[in-house]
């Protein structure tokens, strides 16, 4: 496939369809991009190559002039010095030189159309380029974030399995049973001696408490029975 086939190819292609038929579509971009990339390098390297043609042609044609306009000269002596003969070569030297002057505008003319037609395709093919390096970020992202949930959504089914379920349930009741021998450390243990004393203390306070609610009742009664009498 020529540089210009493929050039035609790559600006006519609809991007947006061959990815929706691609099976893998972050490939397919991968290789558009290789694709644009060389042809890219090898547009440009005509283009340089159209340039320096042009240049060339440029010095060959002030070459050209140089004699051309010598000749004319030359024509132009020899007529005011009598020599008809002489003139008459001069001037046929002169369409000479004329002639391949005009052959090398045209070529000029050629190059200069040629490297604006490669130009308009560099531009053309740049924004194209452009345009498919946007959908392989687009496409990179998406994978990310595919990736990303499809990681999200594993980590829930698992913690959604029975299985699961039966090892929290086992690690809640080894939490219930290492409580459950915490209360039981103290069970049973014979009481010491500052801890009777404590008790006796309690009592005491007891009571005292008990008395006063006595000693107040006994109060508001008689208080009452003083009032009848």
């Amino acid at each position: 496939m020529g540089i210009f086939t493929r050039f035609r190819d790559i600006v006519s292609s609809n991007i947006n369809a061959m990815l929706d038929k691609a099976e893998d579509p972050e490939k397919m971009v991968r290789l558009m991009i290789q694709e644009m990339e060389d042809t890219l390098v090898e547009i440009r390297a005509s283009c340089a190559g159209a340039m320096a043609t042009k240049k060339k042609i440029e010095r060959q044609w002030e070459q050209v002039r140089g004699r051309l306009e010598q000749w004319a000269q030359r024509a132009e002596l020899a007529v005011e010095k009598g020599r008809d003969d002489l003139a008459r070569e001069a001037l046929l030297e002169k369409r000479r030189f004329s002639e391949r002057a005009a052959g090398l505008e045209a070529e000029q003319a050629d190059c200069e159309r040629l490297i604006t037609q490669y130009q308009d395709d560099i531009s053309q093919l740049e924004d194209k380029l452009a345009s498919v390096r946007e959908k392989q970020r687009v496409l990179v992202q998406r994978h990310i974030r595919a990736q990303s949930k499809k990681r999200a959504q594993s980590d829930i089914r698992r913690a959604d399995t029975t299985d699961a379920f039966m090892r929290f349930e086992r690690f809640e009741s080894r939490i219930d049973r290492m409580e459950a021998e915490a209360d039981l450390i103290n069970f049973g243990r014979k009481p010491s001696i500052d801890d009777e004393f404590s008790l006796l203390e309690g009592d005491e306070e007891i009571e005292k408490e008990l008395e006063q609610l006595k000693s107040g009742t006994r109060k508001k009664k008689g208080g009452e029975k003083t009032l009848e009498g």
